[in-house]
């Protein structure tokens, strides 16, 4: 009999960690390389959010709270519905987690049964299918290419729903694209979802005050209000509040899902950390004037990458709206010979030769299942995102 349980050979480990810890393994071994491969803002926590974790401390809010949050936390989020995306929620509606990624996996855990398809749109987020085969489920994969904004349309998604579809996901502004929908794109999916009573939605919206050029965003639920008891709002505070090892996530949706997500916590993590839910309360119902010089500053990086990995041959990429990536084409790239005589056949093998020659650091585009990409974060300095663009265009150039 074995140890291991044979559901792990159903999923993969999380590429962007396996990229992250090997680039930092590198760094120990004296390499000097340039990590563009983490999801997380180079911005400090502000100081409003650090100085309410002290204060819960030394107030010693350091015991367990209700698995689902506390209430002033939750109360926080119904507000943060209601000002910013015009959502009308009760404070029972909503949980609190370690995460976002926990969110998403109460959610699928607590609403999979064996075969229930989960339509995930490409490129996805890395865990997204893996957290549905984890519960049971099959994760169906809709290819949404650069032709679309790498968006999916209303036709794409009527062609694959079937009588077994349970879930959408869809996740804007996008990892790893920075693809965002319009409230006319997300009204078109809408009109799709109505017609297939079974089928719900599933809305990550980690990245929500993250855009750029005045793009105003939706949530899926707030331009289809009808659909709001079919949908699951997810957000968190570590990206828009850069509070990425704090761990809180949260969601909106229906009573009865809410009580199974919390029924699953309860049963493995509990509570998310006491403090970090006071550090959150004091960021969602606190000012996002701190926000604005990180937008500033994402911007700058945003263009300056975009623009030069478009001036190196063999690569195109498109202007993202949202998120800190820029998600490059390198199929230009592919069937060129490096200069110890290799032969790059696909995004991983240019990954891989990138971080070996340049000592960059990325992600391939298969790992968010649309090749041949790589994504690149631009929250890191624009000191390193230069030095890092003229060591991939100087790599890149050394290929014949």
């Amino acid at each position: 009999m074995a140890f291991i349980s044979e559901n792990l050979n159903r999923i993969k480990p999380s590429a962007t960690m396996v990229i992250t810890t090997k680039a930092a393994q590198l760094k120990r071994e004296g390499k000097k390389v340039i990590g563009l491969s983490a999801g997380e803002p180079d911005f400090d926590t502000p100081d409003h959010i650090k100085k309410a974790a002290i204060n819960a401390i030394e107030k010693g809010f350091t015991k367990y709270t209700n698995v689902e949050g506390i209430p002033e936390l939750r109360q926080a989020i119904v507000d943060k519905f209601k000002r910013d995306n015009n959502l009308d929620y009760k404070i029972n509606d909503v949980i609190v987690s370690s995460g976002g990624k926990q969110i998403l996996y109460n959610a699928l855990m607590s609403s999979i049964n064996a075969n229930d398809e989960v339509i995930i749109p490409s490129p996805y987020w890395v865990s997204y299918p893996d957290m549905t085969l984890l519960a049971g489920g099959k994760p169906v994969i809709i290819n949404c290419t650069s032709e679309t904004g790498f968006k999916l349309t209303a036709d794409a998604l009527s062609k694959v729903i079937t009588e077994k579809s349970k879930w959408l996901i869809l996740n804007s502004p996008s990892n790893p694209s920075g693809a965002c929908y319009s409230k006319n794109e997300l009204e078109a999916i809408a009109e799709i979802v109505r017609k297939h009573k079974n089928l719900y939605v599933m809305t990550d919206d980690i990245y929500e005050y993250i855009v750029y050029d005045s793009f105003k965003f939706f949530t899926f639920a707030q331009v289809a209000p009808d659909l709001k008891e079919r949908t699951l709002t997810v957000n968190g505070v570590s990206k828009s509040h850069c509070m990425t090892g704090w761990r809180i996530g949260y969601a909106a949706g229906p009573s009865l899902l809410i009580k199974a997500m919390i029924k699953i916590q309860g049963q493995s993590t509990s509570n998310a950390s006491s403090i970090s839910q006071h550090a959150a309360l004091a960021g969602i119902s606190g000012s996002m004037n701190f926000l604005k010089p990180c937008l500033e500053a994402f911007d700058e990086r945003r263009k300056y990458v975009v623009s030069k990995l478009n001036s190196i041959p063999g690569i195109s990429c498109i202007l993202p709206k949202g998120a800190f990536y820029a998600y490059p084409d390198v199929s230009g790239l592919i069937g060129k010979r490096t200069i110890d005589g290799q032969t790059l056949n696909n995004d991983t093998e240019i990954v891989e030769w990138l971080l070996d020659t340049a000592e960059v650091a990325a992600v391939p585009g298969s790992a968010f299942g649309l090749e041949p990409y790589f994504r690149v974060s631009y929250a890191t300095s624009i000191e390193l995102l230069k030095e890092a663009m003229s060591r991939i265009e100087k790599a890149v150039l050394s290929l014949s």
